[in-house]
């Protein structure tokens, strides 16, 4: 028998085209696409091969709207294989949740990495069990490798432009091997070229570049929706504390941020700290914004790394990899200093370490290090 696998189905060209390419290579495939809101009764998804019966909303909401459910069904339809729609409004619940309590605790979150933690590939292994799969997969674009010992690492994608490895750093090592990435190894014109060679209803579909539960981009507005008005108004100030003006909230804001301020200034000003204590906003010249190094919690690690190690790093989705040094603290958190100050490191942004283009693991940054500290001289440095 063939080895079945769950894919995970957003209705997107990358998923459809990795269901082509996992049919061709031999697996019987299962479609899910994962509901991130409530249901109701207009139009229902229902396959005899399924499981469940899902009711679907036909209004737009993000990449999980009913239009994107019924792209995914129809490319499953064409290429034979179950499809099921399942709801999991809760799990989607406690995304909004950090989302919002991040953003009031002046911190940036990054929803697609906690994402691909709780949900992706947390309940999709969950469901993967409960239909007798043996892997699950994706159309993110990275790649896995087993070595000699049999152990699997994660690596970029072959397309740099649309590698996704940064947001797949917080995925539990021992589920690596169950993963499959099937268009990891291509660049993102193959993918399409191939879509529509296969004649799949998704191939010349747009990227989807929104948070799902967040279609209209009002992060602030969504703040303030979801937790209520919140008494977050302060004061624009300078680093001494000189006032500048005044802001209607700090959630509107995240560090290396200049457009958007709400107020005009001589010369262009950035957003260099958040105080959520105080509702100060913190403005300063982008010379001000860099900083030499970060410590890091709630680490990840993919792969065996020592104590002390240099690694090149990236402080946010697409931020060119920094050259670094890294100490693994006692306490479980991570301290690096970067060969050249970096711009923009925020706090609640997801800090990721790579040797070359495979990744090692990482954290989540806690703070920022305005001066060099000096490292601990009883570590030897270790270059990967």
């Amino acid at each position: 028998m063939s080895e079945r696998v769950v894919l995970a189905m957003s209705g997107g060209v990358d998923s459809s085209a990795a269901a082509y390419l996992l049919k061709q290579q031999g697996y019987e495939v299962i479609g899910l696409f994962m509901r991130s809101g409530a249901t109701d009764e207009v139009c229902a998804i229902d396959d005899p091969k399924s499981l469940p019966v899902i009711n679907i909303k036909s209004h737009k909401q993000g990449c999980c709207s009913a239009s994107d459910a019924a792209d995914a069904r129809r490319v499953a339809d064409e290429l034979d294989i179950p499809f099921h729609a399942l709801n999991f409004q809760d799990a989607f619940g406690r995304i909004k949740d950090y989302f919002a309590d991040e953003y009031l605790a002046g911190r940036t979150p990054n929803p697609c990495v906690m994402c691909n933690n709780w949900l992706k590939f947390g309940r999709l292994w969950e469901f993967a069990k409960q239909v007798g799969a043996t892997k699950i997969a994706s159309g993110h674009y990275a790649q896995l490798e087993i070595d000699a010992s049999g152990k699997t690492h994660l690596f970029r994608g072959l397309d740099l432009s649309k590698d996704q490895s940064y947001v797949l750093f917080g995925i539990h090592p021992d589920l690596l091997p169950r993963i499959l990435f099937p268009v990891g190894g291509y660049q993102k014109s193959e993918i399409r070229e191939l879509a529509g060679a296969a004649r799949l209803e998704t191939a010349n579909k747009k990227d989807s570049q929104e948070i799902c539960f967040i279609p209209d981009n009002d992060y602030a507005g969504f703040v303030n929706r979801y937790r209520g008005e919140q008494q977050t108004a302060g004061n624009f100030v300078t680093q001494s504390g000189e006032v500048l003006g005044q802001h209607l909230g700090f959630e509107r804001f995240t560090i290396g941020q200049r457009r958007g301020l709400g107020i005009a200034f001589g010369s262009p000003k950035f957003v260099l700290e958040i105080r959520p204590e105080s509702c100060d906003v913190v403005l300063g010249d982008y010379e001000e914004l860099g900083r030499k190094g970060l410590i890091a919690d709630r680490t990840n690690w993919l792969a065996e790394v020592p104590r002390t190690f240099r690694c090149q790093a990236q402080i946010r989705y697409q931020h060119r990899p920094a050259e670094c040094e890294v100490i693994c603290r006692d306490d479980g958190t991570i301290e690096a200093h970067f060969d050249q100050p970096q711009y923009g490191v925020a706090p609640g942004q997801a800090f990721v370490c790579y040797d070359e283009n495979r990744v090692l693991g990482g954290g989540w940054i806690r703070e920022s290090l305005n001066q060099e500290a000096s490292l601990n001289e009883s570590h030897s440095t270790t270059t990967l």
